[in-house]
């Protein structure tokens, strides 16, 4: 497909019922599950047990409606604060908040953090804390120096950025002006986290091809480094699976904390 006709994330309808089902549901065989959730999961797990990153205020940036990383947050921040650009992305995540029918299931995850950690946890149990320190849900506009305008939000203690940056890219100086952007949205010695599919040129949505901003591992670190950060952690995973829907070499996952 001509990449003209693709279409772009911040413009476009995003089906994120449909993006959940194919690329983070716990059906068998799900074939993006050790790229898109067991290696998230993972580094996330490894990274907050270390101790250093914790506080009252997580700020969560990331794309669609999946939360499986927050499982692992929710137990090092009292407050977990989720900006959305799309308001069906925030329909999804506020109907699995609210428990309402009809929302998506991710029973799956948190037996996977439970596998990983090697404990036996209620699902109810994780679903609950979960639920209990994701706050507020609110609609952000990128576009603006105060994303959330009329709301002032208070420094976070740790950004999450998870597959995002991709879908809203188009080149190198718009990553790195929302690494800026969202740095000024951390305290003093704040700490980011960044999940991202690199080497990608499109992302399968339903019927639509969605563009993809293309670029490695090396300038997600470099761009980092550049806005005043220090890599505390950096892993690269090749990609482990076949399928059309998704165009990707790899996924990395990036701990960093921010100069005071």
């Amino acid at each position: 497909m001509d990449s003209s006709a693709r279409r772009h994330y911040l413009v476009h309808d995003f089906d994120s019922r449909k993006h959940l089902d194919d690329y983070f549901s716990g059906r068998p065989g799900m074939v993006f599950k050790d790229d898109y959730l067991v290696f998230p999961i993972e580094n996330l797990m490894r990274t907050f047990t270390l101790g250093h990153i914790r506080g009252d205020i997580l700020i969560d940036l990331s794309g669609s409606s999946f939360i499986h990383h927050l499982y692992a947050a929710c137990e090092f921040f009292k407050h977990i604060i989720v900006l959305k650009v799309k308001d069906r992305c925030i329909m999804e995540l506020k109907r699995w908040v609210d428990t309402r029918t009809g929302a998506f299931d991710w029973c799956h995850v948190a037996k996977l953090h439970a596998d990983i950690k090697g404990i036996s946890e209620q699902i109810e149990d994780k679903e609950g804390k979960v639920k209990s320190a994701l706050q507020h849900v609110i609609k952000c506009n990128l576009g603006k120096e105060n994303m959330t305008e009329p709301i002032d939000l208070p420094p976070a203690d740790c950004i999450i950025t998870a597959l995002l940056l991709e879908l809203i890219c188009k080149d190198q100086d718009d990553y790195i002006k929302y690494i800026r952007k969202f740095s000024r949205l951390l305290k003093p010695g704040g700490h980011i986290i960044l999940f991202g599919a690199v080497g990608g040129f499109y992302l399968t949505v339903g019927d639509h091809k969605l563009q993809v901003f293309n670029y490695d591992e090396e300038f997600a670190r470099e761009a980092l480094v550049a806005e005043g950060f220090v890599i505390d952690s950096f892993e690269v995973k090749n990609r482990s699976n076949v399928s059309d829907l998704l165009d990707y070499k790899g996924v990395i996952f990036i701990a960093a904390h921010k100069e005071k």
